[in-house]
């Protein structure tokens, strides 16, 4: 159940990361609106994943650490992705 709740949460951010997309990078968006959504679900879910199972994985106990984790770098991986995407069709 948790992992559902983790998949449906970072859909959720990809979302919104995806939306002020266009806010945050001013400018043509390269692959479009869609684009930005897509880019920025696919990478918010697997960023989001890959730190609910490699944190626990490397021995950190502390479940604070992983929720904030959880959280933040999925958000920061979407908008990394984002801007490489921007600059590599510049």
């Amino acid at each position: 159940m948790d992992i559902l709740f983790l998949i449906v949460a970072m859909v959720i951010v990809g979302a919104i990361i995806g939306y002020l997309a266009g806010s945050i990078f001013k400018g043509e968006r390269p692959k479009g609106v869609q684009g930005d959504y897509i880019i920025a679900i696919v990478t918010a879910v697997i960023v989001g994943l890959l730190d609910w199972f490699v944190i626990p994985a490397m021995g950190i106990d502390n479940v604070m650490l992983k929720y904030v984790a959880v959280a933040l770098e999925p958000a920061l991986g979407a908008l990394l992705v984002l801007w490489l995407v921007r600059r590599s069709n510049s």
